[in-house]
């Protein structure tokens, strides 16, 4: 699980930025393609950083990390689905990603501190 989801989180990464490279290059949709590669990245860094932790609790903490940065990258796609024309079909398969995504890193959250607390 843990080399499947590594690989996945990467693959989301990488999927976002090849989306950004068919965003129309004007001064509006820069600023949303930029915060989408940065939170879209963050998502498989953070993934990684996660299974070096220290401690349950830093685990957890890395864990919310990711929570928050695929939600905002859901979010940045859900903006480019309402205010573009850009490959449909490739921005709602991307939006599924990270909702699936999401809510494995909230089922692990949950797990690592039920864990922590028996």
């Amino acid at each position: 699980m843990k080399k499947e989801l590594k690989s996945r989180t990467k693959k989301f990464a990488i999927d976002c930025w090849k989306l950004c490279k068919e965003v129309p290059k004007t001064r509006e949709f820069n600023a949303f393609v930029n915060q989408l590669i940065r939170s879209s990245s963050s998502v498989g860094a953070n993934y990684r950083a996660a299974q070096r932790a220290k401690s349950t609790a830093d685990f957890i903490n890395k864990l919310k990390i990711v929570e928050e940065e695929v939600d905002e990258s859901i979010y940045w796609l859900e903006i480019l689905e309402e205010v573009s024309d850009v490959n449909e079909s490739e921005l709602k398969r991307l939006i599924k990603e990270g909702k699936e995504l999401l809510a494995i890193t909230v089922a692990s959250i949950n797990t690592a501190k039920r864990n922590r607390n028996s």
